[in-house]
């Protein structure tokens, strides 16, 4: 007799073993309906999964992320049985689940075409109406490996093959078409409609370039129709806001085969990333940051050391030198080691501290180039990187003045939604568990001491401590992982680094690493997708631009650009031969906050026309006037008028 707990704590006893499905018949039809999957002690399980002994049930509907996950992997399913139909010729190979959607890999001997990928999302849909029940079975290893060669499926009899023979081979079956799985998957086919495939791509069995090349075929599933179109919705938002389109089209930078992984920037994209560096500069030394600057090489035996030799050294780039005795000096992936040694010249009291030491520090790490995109993904780049030294009774304190600065900056960047992630220690990390325990109960006691709500990302910290993650969602309901909070037990003793305390003792200092933007690089590419090029008018490259109506005004035009760049503004003229309107739509393609439009009636009466770059018309102003509104603007966020100037 099962005792069922519901997540309400209410409680359900049953004379005999009962499955979810039929747990949610017994709440309610409409339940019943809806339910897709189980979570049964924490675990998902499938609807007709039988529950034979006490456990607590939560029935798991589309509304849950869990569900959601279960549609997108039924969806893959069904993507692999409706390719088996049309081409039956076509291997399976595996289908997981990937962040808004899933994908399969088939063995094919010929590239999927847009046109397949039509015929393929159609005949999935015909499937799908055909509301077929998905059915659960278990195999015995070598019975599976033998039925699926037998099929001529020898990529998946080699996954099989694969798996320890003690393990039990779960199948799945809608009608003709069965699939190795763990599941859990959805009762029937019918649940699937809000899918769609988007794109066909290359990839290489178990990832291995040795290995026969498969076709991968994208494809998105949602809860309902609304949420997909919302997701494609973001995805064209998406191409229409990528920052390397952006990039050559506002003159920001751009990358070239002959330094991969790395960007050119250009005079406005320059002006843009000073901006951002004068700002940040501004916040930390408010806020009691000592800026530094560390070596770009140091000896192999620093990092050797450190932890980061053992941990990285695949991602680093390194050069040999000498001449009777090798030297390696490895350019340095990360700041931390360096910061180690600035704070271990003389010797530190417990009066000293908190000591933070920030730095904008160039970094280099090797990317594999298939991994590299645009600005989010580069092999040079530049960290707003700080490290604070403190006592343990300072770390809740610390963390609490951290988070605070790092909110009001993402506000001041735009970013008011942020969601903060507790990460704990990973499977492969330095110290023992001991200072572990140290670590993650100092960063759970200073998240609290700051009122953080916090989301848990198993096994994600650092390889020397615990982290919290702080994720900004952009214009279009994009999340990206920027920020970072470490808290770290083990560097400062492996680096020496002390400090004499209260006792006259030599203790060790917690060491807090942490960043804001992350990197230069990916924050300006998340900027400019973020407001589409169009920045803020502190932020922007160009401020304004003067255009004159036809050449008697060419004089005055570059006065008004002289003055207003006198006091600090970034304006430029444009004094070329063509009728005003081509030149207003130039401009306000090149995302230029304001455009001054001067004529005789203007210069005759020393003002200017201004219009925004949505087109709206301000009116005509005084030169003072317009300077006075653009100061107030840019000092609304918290800059001077010269900015980074």
């Amino acid at each position: 007799m099962p005792t069922i707990t519901l997540p309400d704590g209410s409680r359900r006893e049953f004379p005999n073993p009962i499955t979810v499905a039929e747990l949610a018949a017994d709440i309610g039809p409409g339940l019943a309906k809806a339910t897709l999957a189980g979570r049964i002690d924490g675990h998902v399980v499938d609807a007709s999964h039988r529950i034979e002994s006490d456990a607590a049930v939560e029935i798991v509907t589309s509304k849950d992320p869990a569900g959601v996950e279960v549609l997108r992997h039924s969806a893959a399913h069904l993507l692999a049985h409706a390719v088996k139909q049309l081409h039956p010729d076509a291997q399976v190979t595996i289908g997981p689940v990937i962040e808004d959607g899933f994908y399969y890999d088939f063995a094919y001997e010929r590239p999927f075409t847009p046109e397949d990928l039509e015929q393929i999302e159609a005949r999935m849909k015909e499937i799908a109406k055909q509301d077929l029940p998905v059915e659960r079975t278990e195999m015995a290893r070598d019975d599976a490996v033998k039925f699926f060669r037998d099929m001529g499926e020898v990529y998946k009899a080699e996954i099989i093959a694969s798996i320890p023979s003690d393990e039990p081979i779960s199948l799945y079956r809608q009608s003709d078409f069965i699939d190795l799985c763990r599941g859990p998957h959805v009762p029937s086919t019918g649940r699937l409609g809000a899918f769609k495939l988007m794109k066909v791509a290359g990839a290489y069995w178990r990832g291995d370039s040795n290995n026969a090349m498969l076709q991968r075929i994208y494809g998105s599933a949602w809860a309902n129709e609304k949420d997909l179109k919302a997701y494609l919705h973001r995805i064209e938002e998406a191409d229409k806001r990528d920052h390397r389109r952006l990039g050559r089209q506002l003159d920001l930078f751009h990358m070239q085969d002959e330094a991969v992984g790395n960007a050119f920037w250009h005079p406005k994209g320059w002006r843009l990333w000073r901006e951002v560096e004068a700002y940040l500069r501004q916040r930390l030394d408010a806020a009691g940051y000592h800026e530094i600057r560390t070596p770009q090489l140091m000896d192999r035996k620093l990092w050797e050391k450190s932890g980061h030799w053992e941990k990285f050294r695949q991602n680093m780039f390194v050069a040999t030198t000498g001449e009777e005795e090798a030297l390696q000096l490895a350019i340095k992936p990360m700041n931390c080691p360096g910061h180690v040694q600035v704070y271990n010249q003389g010797v530190k009291s417990y009066r000293d501290l908190p000591l933070r030491l920030s730095e904008f520090g160039s970094c280099h790490r090797y990317e594999p180039s298939g991994a590299m995109h645009g600005l989010m993904r580069v092999r040079a780049f530049t960290q707003d990187d700080a490290h604070i030294f403190c006592t343990e009774d300072q770390v809740a304190a610390e963390t609490q003045a951290f988070c605070a600065l790092l909110q009001s900056v993402y506000a001041d960047f735009g970013f008011d939604d942020v969601r903060i992630k507790y990460a704990d220690r990973p499977p492969t990390r330095a110290g023992d568990d001991a200072t572990w325990d140290r670590a993650e109960a100092a960063l759970k006691e200073a998240s609290a001491a700051a009122g953080l709500e916090t989301e848990y990302n198993p096994g994600e910290g650092a390889f020397y401590g615990p982290k919290l993650e702080f994720v900004l969602r952009d214009a279009i309901g994009r999340d990206w992982q920027c920020g970072t909070l470490q808290v770290d037990f083990v560097l400062p003793e492996r680096l020496d680094a002390e400090f004499v305390g209260v006792d006259g003792a030599r203790h060790r200092p917690v060491m807090l690493h942490r960043a804001i933007l992350g990197s230069f690089e990916r924050f300006l590419g998340i900027l400019i997708e973020h407001y589409a090029g169009a920045f803020p008018a502190w932020l922007a490259p160009v401020h304004a631009v003067v255009l004159n109506i036809t050449d008697r005004q060419a004089d005055y035009a570059k006065s008004v650009a002289e003055n207003l760049e006198k006091q600090g503004f970034r304006v430029i003229s444009d004094l070329r031969n063509e009728k005003v309107g081509f030149k207003i739509r130039e401009h306000t393609i090149q995302r230029v906050p304001y455009l001054l439009v001067v004529g005789d009636r203007e210069m005759e009466s020393d003002t200017v026309a201004v219009r925004t770059r949505s087109g709206e018309d301000l009116g005509t102003l005084s030169q003072q006037a317009f300077a006075d509104k653009l100061a107030a603007e840019i000092a609304s966020h918290g800059r001077n008028v010269s900015g980074g100037a």
